[in-house]
């Protein structure tokens, strides 16, 4: 299937049915059926190739959450283009680069951008065209502009290949990448989540966290289903508690650090949830202690999804029911894990020399099967590396308990090692979060004489609270043992966080380091 092929099978269920509706005050609730969707998207197909897009073009979409932004990726796939999702709230540069990588021809923009444009689009000489979603903008042309003149009537060009969307990796470990994600890539992850998880006719989908990054892709299936997918402007809580009670929600996405800040908002115990059947977390460990509160606090809906860009969404899963046991209790066992691996992955262990170890070790995760992508947009050295012995490398260090549940001990590059001694980061973390007190917390290694590494621990309490360093390490103490207590906990008002709410650990290592 290409991308263009999930809002058709929507609107051939209905299509007036509301498609993509407004969640912010200004138009909430105003909505695009299935059928302006798909009009929409014949226009946008139409005005590229008028532009001189060519099928096999890259076309990125700056832009905040935005029902007619995120129906403009419709018509770059009817135009047998590929996607190029940009989070608008990298950095100049950072975005400057992913354009340059992905060869970006087209730009459709924001206003609200048009600063960041003029600083970076003057370095791109392979865009020739720049498109305004939402009114005036110096060196672009607007929407209605772009458009006139078209007609909504069916137009489609087929692709040169299967590649439907380029995803940029992020530049904290140097260049960014660009990940190549075909249709049958995308149509595993749609699969597996339909297969996952509790779905009824026509859900409704609340999108908070940003299109660009996993409440995009998540989408998909939705609209196989002829649902509705409700988009959020900006990350506000207190409107996603009304949101969902008002539109009877009932799948969102939220990663575990917003799910924390969730539970602490004083609307949370007069929300009603009774429509909610799924409420994914994933993008980060979350604290089994808070899984527990949510789950008894919001209902029964937690489910976990574990993946990277490059193997999205659905390497592993953890449904709903898989919280509980057959006899109804909770099933805290499985809380720090990340589920079983989904139907169409196979998931190992690997030793450093390519073996692949029994249940219970600890090695490198990796996978197979075809959510896996193709490899990086012209890195063909990158891609050999991360495929070595005929397995995806996901640089995540866990292991497989002896019922094929998946345990995430570590990033690789997160691994403490003190004295001699592996301590793994977010074990350190998860101990740290049992405590009543600790909102948030990372744990990193410092240069130390004597251990080689120090373990160090920086904590954000909860607004009220308060906890003493020795009373922290003393939980850890407790829990692991003295040779994974930090030996020095710190107490910061505020976690540095990227752009999907994870907390920096580099920053966090940085301002320690000064």
């Amino acid at each position: 299937m290409r991308l263009i092929d999930y809002l058709d099978k929507g609107a051939s269920l209905g299509p007036s049915a509301p498609c993509l509706t407004y969640g912010g005050p200004a138009k909430d609730g105003v909505s695009l059926s299935y059928g302006e969707v798909q009009e929409l998207s014949w226009r946008v197909a139409r005005a590229l190739a008028r532009s001189g897009v060519r099928p096999g073009d890259k076309v990125a979409i700056l832009s905040g959450n935005d029902p007619v932004a995120f129906g403009c990726v419709f018509g770059i796939s009817r135009a047998g283009a590929v996607w190029c999702p940009v989070n608008p709230r990298n950095e100049a540069a950072e975005n400057r680069e992913l354009l340059d990588l992905f060869d970006c021809t087209c730009l459709l923009v924001q206003s609200s951008f048009a600063p960041l444009v003029s600083r970076i689009v003057a370095d791109l000489p392979a865009v020739k065209t720049v498109v305004c979603l939402d009114g005036p903008m110096p060196g672009a042309v607007s929407l209605p502009e772009w458009l006139g003149g078209l007609e909504a009537a069916p137009f489609e060009v087929a692709p040169p290949d299967d590649v439907a969307l380029l995803v940029g990796t992020g530049g904290t470990t140097g260049r960014p990448k660009g990940v190549m994600l075909t249709g049958h890539n995308v149509e595993t992850m749609s699969a597996l989540t339909l297969m996952s998880y509790p779905f009824s006719p026509r859900p409704r989908y609340l999108a908070l966290a940003p299109l660009t990054h996993a409440a995009g892709v998540l989408c998909f299936p939705v609209l196989m289903l002829g649902g509705e997918i409700v988009v959020m402007p900006k990350p506000d809580l207190g409107e996603f508690l009304a949101l969902v009670q008002r539109h009877r929600i009932t799948h969102t996405f939220l990663p575990p650090t917003l799910i924390y800040l969730l539970l602490d908002h004083p609307g949370l115990s007069t929300t009603d949830f009774s429509s909610l059947d799924c409420l994914w977390y994933g993008a980060a460990p979350m604290s089994a202690a808070r899984l527990e509160e949510a789950i008894t606090r919001i209902g029964p809906v937690l489910g976990q999804l574990f993946g990277q860009s490059e193997a999205p969404m659905m390497i592993s899963t953890l449904a709903p029911a898989e919280h509980f046991h057959a006899d109804g209790s909770l099933a805290r066992e499985r809380f720090t894990s990340a589920g079983r691996p989904t139907p169409l992955t196979r998931v190992a262990i690997m030793s450093d020399n390519g073996s692949l170890l029994p249940p219970g070790a600890r090695g490198e995760i990796v996978v197979r099967g075809p959510l896996v992508m193709p490899g990086y947009y012209k890195n063909p050295a990158a891609t050999e590396d991360v495929s070595r012995y005929g397995w995806h490398h996901t640089g995540d260090i866990g292991y497989l308990d002896d019922e094929g549940y998946l345990h995430i001990v570590d990033r690789a590059k997160d691994m403490i090692i003190t004295g001699g001694f592996n301590v793994y980061s977010a074990e350190v973390e998860q101990a740290l979060m049992t405590h009543p007190a600790v909102q948030d917390c990372a744990v990193v290694g410092l240069p130390h004489e004597k251990w080689g590494e120090q373990v160090t621990a920086v904590v954000q309490l909860h607004s009220g609270r308060s906890a003493s360093e020795d009373e922290l390490r003393a939980v850890v103490k407790e829990l692991l043992g003295s040779v994974k207590t930090p030996k020095v906990v710190q107490i910061w008002p505020d976690l540095p966080r990227s752009k999907v709410g994870k907390v920096l650990k580099t920053d966090v290592k940085a301002q320690l380091l000064r």
